[in-house]
């Protein structure tokens, strides 16, 4: 880690952050920058730039589940990160992920996968059960639990209402900045019900999911996929971590996936989830 003052210019890298939804990408922006303010004590850090296409337009797709679609979208905009100098993208969006995957032309920068860093996160924490919360695409999705399950940990969801009930929030009321006391209280029920499933941290696989769960009010220790991947990000553009080598595709992990428990047999995600 740099001292206190050191400079930072003239070696770092540049990073591009790859937004698709409002306030998880301000949230990781901020998150990035106050990185470089605590480590540095001053107002510097790394070159960043932002890139983002309204998730609006996406949401057609999403809703058909036409993933490539929503990837040539995000592949646009890793070109113009590409194009405005940056040596590697963070998508602080764990949803877009699920497109990122998709099988397609090599991205134009190499970049973060945000479930990695957060399950390397849980690894490094000694976690065992990961309770997950986001999206009903990344509930239902096999994003967590093969990233988790490659480092031995298990993965499990809420149950059907309480997913329903998660993704109701986000998408009324999260993506639009909006934070209300009974959506936090039905995040913390719901959280203290994977407790009891014996679940010893929960990820916060929204990016938008920390503006309304902090350490303070949350049932169980956090894993906040945001503030992660802006770390992840500072320490490859500062040279504290090797830069990453994934341009989008499927990822290859070592382990196997267990089942992501969700109290039901697993299945795939459903058009319009």
């Amino acid at each position: 880690m740099p001292a206190v003052g050191e400079p930072v210019a003239g070696r770092s890298k540049h990073a591009g952050l790859l937004a698709h939804s409002t306030e998880g990408a301000a949230l990781a922006f901020l998150a990035y920058c106050q990185e470089g303010f605590r480590r540095l004590g001053r107002h510097e850090h790394p070159d960043v730039t932002l890139d983002y296409i309204a998730f609006g337009y996406s949401m057609p797709a999403w809703e058909a589940g036409d993933h490539a679609s929503v990837r040539v979208t995000l592949a646009t905009s890793v070109a113009r990160l590409a194009r405005a100098g940056a040596d590697f993208f963070a998508c602080p969006d764990n949803t877009a992920h699920i497109a990122l995957e998709t099988p397609g032309p090599d991205l134009a920068l190499p970049g973060l996968h945000i479930a990695d860093v957060v399950a390397g996160q849980a690894a490094s924490d000694g976690r065992t059960r990961i309770g997950v919360l986001g999206t009903t695409y990344t509930m239902d999705s096999r994003l967590y639990p093969e990233a988790l399950a490659a480092r031995g940990i298990a993965a499990e969801v809420p149950d059907a209402d309480d997913r329903h009930t998660i993704n109701k929030i986000i998408f009324a009321e999260l993506v639009n900045g909006l934070v209300t006391e009974g959506s936090r209280q039905e995040y913390a029920r719901i959280m203290e019900r994977l407790a009891a499933r014996g679940c010893d941290a929960v990820a916060l696989a929204c990016t938008e999911i920390p503006l309304l769960v902090t350490p303070e009010v949350a049932p169980l220790p956090t894993l906040d996929s945001a503030r992660l991947l802006a770390r992840a990000a500072y320490d490859v553009a500062t040279g504290h971590h090797a830069m990453p080598t994934w341009r989008g595709g499927p990822r290859a992990r070592s382990g196997h996936a267990a089942p992501c428990n969700s109290g039901r047999p697993h299945r795939k995600p459903q058009p319009g989830q």
